[in-house]
């Protein structure tokens, strides 16, 4: 079915953004710095899988769940997406684990003051 992928990769970005939105982890709080901590993240990864593909180490296969779209040789349309959705899924992940973190120091203080 072709599509697949790309569709499970923008749902389950919606997911995260949902979450992500609910909890005020990093949209919400800084949308400018996680725009670009996005982009700065999307186009490292993309880089670095050009510069894969042009030493051939990088190879696109072939699978009917793909849209069909190269943007380049052995680089389809879902390789961006891709590397979008894991940059600002990092960025949610750090973001939730600094605030448990926040609030595991922060509990021994509060326990003390009451």
């Amino acid at each position: 079915m072709p599509g697949l992928y790309l569709v499970a990769i923008l749902v389950s970005l919606a997911g995260i953004v949902l979450l992500d939105l609910r909890f005020r982890l990093a949209l919400r709080p800084a949308p400018g710095r996680t725009v670009a901590a996005v982009a700065i993240g999307t186009a490292f990864f993309l880089a670095w899988d050009l510069v894969g593909i042009a030493a051939g180490v990088f190879v696109k296969g072939e699978s009917p769940l793909f849209l069909g779209v190269d943007l380049a040789p052995h680089l389809p349309l879902e390789e961006p997406v891709f590397l979008a959705f894991l940059s600002y899924l990092a960025l949610v992940t750090w973001a939730a684990g600094m605030r448990v973190l926040a609030r595991r120091t922060d509990a021994p203080a509060r326990s003390e003051a009451e």
